[in-house]
């Protein structure tokens, strides 16, 4: 079975030759390095034999649209139009993503990381600013949500028909238990955020949702649980919910993820011994069928492969008694 073969039947829920798995970092959280950033991803998949490649939107986390700047009020957001599909902002990241796709000639899955709109206006501005101005004016900022969303799609539409990825890797945030109520996140941030993992169904059917547990405080991950996704990533240290819980709990879909990727968690800061009875008691929790096994979300960049390629070699063994 090859790996992208493995993959998809693992999403799909089907049987598998063993379990894939899958995990990244960044490289240059800041900045677009060109050709290393590519060559990077790269060596970090030949080096752990990973089943699966997620490319990180490393330099373009901020959505630069000129406009932002001169927002002083809630009122200004709407004013914002799009960027437009032929935006360096866009038209970068496509490159990179179609490096490495090139680069693999189909041998494993490659997904791009996205970011939701509200996450991406955040990122471009300020938190302060960002939540004073819904409360101000939330149908002016949703206004904004929904113009972001159009930069978005066309990002996907490109990541995919033209960088030929085998669909995205989509993050949401920002529904942590301090900053909405469930309804109030489902009425101002969904609409404009299940319009881009919609329009990322119509072109691909591998789109993994990432529930993100970025500040470690838990979020209302029940606003996410009817999101449409063939795979979905969860912070299970920080919901407090098992790879076997989430099967349940997001319709059995294929679940992505089980170890924790901060530094005090095993896979940082255990054994090898340790880190290879994790790897058994993760499949033995969950089972063999529609498990990816990967992190809560992005790795410290400085991980040793070698903690990775444990993962590896225990999966490979647990193989024969698939």
């Amino acid at each position: 079975m090859t790996k992208k073969e493995r993959l998809l039947n693992a999403f799909h829920n089907k049987p598998v030759d063993k379990v894939p798995m899958g995990f990244w970092y960044h490289f240059s959280p800041d900045e677009d390095l060109g050709q290393e950033t590519i060559d990077q991803h790269l060596a970090l998949y030949r080096d752990t034999d990973m089943d699966m490649i997620k490319v990180m939107c490393d330099g373009y986390f901020n959505y630069p649209n000129p406009y932002i700047s001169r927002v002083t009020c809630a009122n200004d957001w709407y004013g914002l139009t799009p960027l437009g599909e032929d935006h360096p902002f866009i038209s970068k990241q496509v490159e990179r993503a179609k490096g490495v796709v090139n680069a693999v000639h189909g041998e494993c899955c490659v997904f791009y990381n996205v970011f939701c709109p509200m996450s991406q206006l955040r990122f471009g501005t300020s938190e302060e600013l960002l939540m004073r101005h819904i409360k101000e004016d939330p149908d002016a900022v949703c206004h904004a949500f929904e113009v972001i969303a159009q930069d978005t799609m066309a990002l996907i539409r490109r990541l995919i028909t033209e960088a030929g990825c085998d669909g995205i890797y989509y993050c949401v945030q920002n529904a942590e238990k301090f900053r909405f109520s469930a309804e109030e996140y489902r009425r101002l941030v969904t609409p404009a955020e299940l319009k881009v993992l919609t329009y990322a169904n119509s072109l691909s059917d591998n789109n993994i949702l990432h529930c993100c547990g970025w500040v470690g405080d838990a979020n209302r991950i029940e606003v996410w649980q009817d999101y449409p996704s063939r795979a979905v990533n969860w912070a299970v240290y920080v919901e407090n919910m098992t790879l076997s819980e989430g099967k349940k709990f997001f319709g059995d879909r294929c679940v992505l993820g089980g170890f924790d990727n901060r530094k005090e968690g095993i896979l940082y800061a255990g054994t090898y011994e340790q880190i290879a009875a994790e790897t058994v008691r993760l499949i033995q929790e969950t089972g063999t069928r529609g498990v990816v096994l990967g992190a809560d979300c992005t790795l410290p960049s400085d991980i040793d492969h070698e903690r990775l390629r444990v993962v590896r070699r225990t999966l490979d063994g647990l193989a024969d008694n698939l």
